[in-house]
């Protein structure tokens, strides 16, 4: 079972009806919708992940979303997180590009997925945490999520976390995070979130 039908599992009818809501469209779309956003966070970590540093701190992260109910908890601590999340794995300037492009993909507006993406990765991250893998087992697990994202939207997928992070370097070379594409982050600090 991937990372993406856990999140649909655990967010069940009354959580894709609300996600459906927001985006103001029906449960499949929004199923969709779901699966894009998740993969852009998926995708972002196995980028991550793919070096030992990065992976290391991804799995030290995991640690403080062990044992947490990120599917009912407060919208606003929840969205604080969320936003902590995605600094770390796409940067500020990241993450407003992979919501301009998710949202051109799905045919709603930025903003509407500037609000989703926040409240979704706490959730994968808590499922992330809940399979409690060493830092190696987790990357390529990541690996193994990203791959399996179907057709279309792996192409898709790929194309935008490429345009976000340039091409990543193989295993063994030194791993300098966005420096073709330094990431600016809006806001003083973390806390303005």
């Amino acid at each position: 079972m991937t990372l993406n039908d856990e999140l649909v599992a655990q967010l069940g009818d009354s959580g894709l009806e609300q996600i459906a809501g927001m985006l103001g469209t029906d449960a499949i779309t929004a199923t969709t919708v779901l699966q894009a956003v998740s993969g852009t966070i998926v995708g972002g970590m196995a980028r991550n992940a793919r070096h030992l540093d990065g992976a290391d701190a991804l799995r030290s992260a995991l640690d403080d979303h062990k044992d947490t109910d990120p599917f009912n908890g407060d919208v606003a601590s929840l969205t604080r997180d969320g936003h902590n999340i995605l600094g770390h794995v796409l940067g500020g300037q990241g993450t407003e590009q992979a919501a301009t492009e998710l949202a051109r993909f799905a045919g709603v507006d930025t903003g509407t997925i500037m609000k989703l993406l926040p409240l979704v990765a706490p959730m994968i991250m808590s499922l992330l945490a809940d399979r409690d893998m060493d830092p190696t087992t987790m990357a390529e697990d990541l690996d193994r999520e990203q791959t399996a994202m179907a057709g279309g939207l792996g192409d898709v997928l790929g194309r935008l976390l490429t345009g976000i992070f340039g091409v990543v370097p193989e295993q063994g070379v030194p791993y300098r995070p966005y420096e073709t594409k330094p990431q600016v982050t809006r806001g003083t600090s973390n806390s303005d979130w």
